[in-house]
């Protein structure tokens, strides 16, 4: 027999039993946002949850997968972890959502160096809280420990969603026309896009998360989780018809707007017809950034985009402000020879 130690997996940086322990602590959470649709409980292979096909003559599955990007480096910093998970949630579900989809069920992924079981388990309650604001079930996930792949108190978060839409009520803006109206729903903020260069701007200004910001300090704006729009605009749409729907993320509005409109129609939006939220002014001001690559980075204040008939807008604007949105009338939809630009921000 050799006298060297018998080596262990927890030798080599990866806790099990801790692992164990976290999957514990998060069932309470995990355990609010189940459907009746859900099959079993957390700990299994795989997720299992019946598709409602009773609900829809011919049901289409609408699936979305994203992250928090380096927002979550800012969490880490500041400490804070309460909303992260909803932003994750927010990231994929806003996605899904944009084809009308009703969101089903959700899969995390969370991944670091070694497990810190208290760190993880707020973050996948804010997982689970942004699924309960979706009306989504979080079915499953998957918690890795990779020592040597991040630095000591790093960690990454992925999610992936899966929604379902009547097939002849997709919303994909084939119906889209000239004379119709885009109405713009008010974001929380940066939401989780353009940080790489909000971190930039931290670095070059030497300006500190705690410093002022309004009301609040800069980490409560820059922190704020992603508005989540699920409930409002599935409310509306079943009492009035949206022609298209836009998730304003990298690219900001022109570039995502752009997306859904049908070869034969731009879009002329009016910068001034919604107030600019003090962070991007902040943004500009402290990193020296053009209106150009503003527009393009972030979301401006505007996190969704909804293509009304010029007719409807009106009562779609009440409903949505009903529904507990801010709501802006923010351009026109033209005929696509009008202007160069698929979509001119003016």
């Amino acid at each position: 027999m050799s006298d060297r130690p018998s080596l262990s997996y927890r030798d080599a940086g990866v806790d099990i039993d801790a692992g164990n322990a976290l999957v514990d602590a998060i069932k309470p959470a995990v355990a609010a946002t189940q459907r009746p649709e859900v099959i079993g409980g957390l700990g299994g292979f795989g997720g299992l949850f019946r598709v409602p096909i009773e609900r829809y003559r011919e049901p289409v599955l609408v699936s979305g997968t994203d992250g928090v990007g380096t927002k979550l480096r800012l969490a880490i910093e500041a400490g804070r972890f309460d909303g992260i998970g909803i932003d994750l949630v927010a990231m994929c579900v806003n996605d899904v959502l944009v084809a009308g989809a009703e969101p089903l069920f959700f899969l995390d992924y969370y991944a670091t160096a070694r497990l810190d079981a208290e760190i993880a388990a707020e973050v996948i309650r804010s997982i689970a809280r942004g699924c309960e604001m979706s009306g989504m079930a979080l079915i499953g996930g998957e918690t890795a420990e990779m020592p040597g792949m991040y630095a000591p108190g790093d960690f990454d978060l992925a999610g992936f969603c899966v929604g379902v839409a009547e097939r002849e009520a997709i919303i994909d803006g084939s119906g889209i026309a000239p004379g119709d109206v885009v109405l713009g729903l008010a974001s929380s903020g940066a939401h989780s896009n353009g940080y790489s260069l909000i971190r930039k701007v931290l670095e070059v200004s030497g300006q500190r998360l705690d410093q002022p910001l309004g009301d609040a300090t800069l980490a409560d704006a820059l922190l704020a989780p992603t508005r989540i729009y699920v409930a409002a605009v599935r409310e509306v749409m079943t009492r009035h018809p949206l022609k298209g729907l836009a998730h304003i993320t990298g690219g900001g509005l022109a570039e995502n707007l752009a997306r859904v409109l049908p070869a034969h129609c731009g879009a002329r939006l009016r910068a001034d017809s919604w107030p600019r939220p003090a962070l991007f002014g902040w943004l500009q001001d402290a990193g020296g950034i053009s209106d150009a690559e503003m527009q393009r980075t972030f979301n401006g204040g505007i996190g969704m985009a909804v293509v009304v008939d010029a007719g409807q807008a009106a009562a779609v604007r009440a409903a949505f402000e009903a529904a507990g949105e801010t709501v802006f009338e923010i351009g026109e939809i033209l005929a696509r020879d009008q202007q160069d630009d698929a979509v001119r921000l003016t």
